[in-house]
């Protein structure tokens, strides 16, 4: 599975993006695609994920109602829509395909393919 996410980019704070990541080749074995996020100096940290098949989704405290993620079967895409962007959202964004359904998807250990990342910027 190879994975393609686009769409970050400079905001100011309050600012929204959103979010693509295309997934591509053997896509039928994904159990879920998740968000992740690390910031200069910082670990990599959850952000969202959904499962590929019903759609349910869960989200790390800190999203607190901003972020949305959804997945397009057809088009094998996920997307993460941000909203209300805060000058700590600042960090490069990756996006992550699981096969495993063990888990709850929080850890990046349960994902087996990465995107490259895409950098996220808000500006004060």
């Amino acid at each position: 599975v190879q994975l393609q996410a686009y769409g970050g980019g400079l905001v100011q704070a309050g600012g929204s993006l959103r979010l693509s990541c295309a997934a591509s080749g053997r896509t039928f074995s994904i159990y879920r695609m998740g968000w992740f996020r690390q910031a200069p100096g910082k670990e990599r940290e959850f952000v969202a994920r959904i499962n590929w098949e019903w759609g349910t989704a869960l989200y790390a405290d800190f999203v607190e109602g901003r972020f949305t993620i959804s997945r397009d079967n057809a088009k094998n895409t996920v997307y993460l829509q941000v909203n209300s962007l805060k000058p700590e959202d600042t960090a490069v964004y990756y996006c992550a395909a699981g096969r495993t359904s063990l888990g709850s998807g929080y850890s990046p250990s349960r994902y087996d393919y990465w995107g490259q990342g895409t950098q996220v910027t808000v500006s004060s």
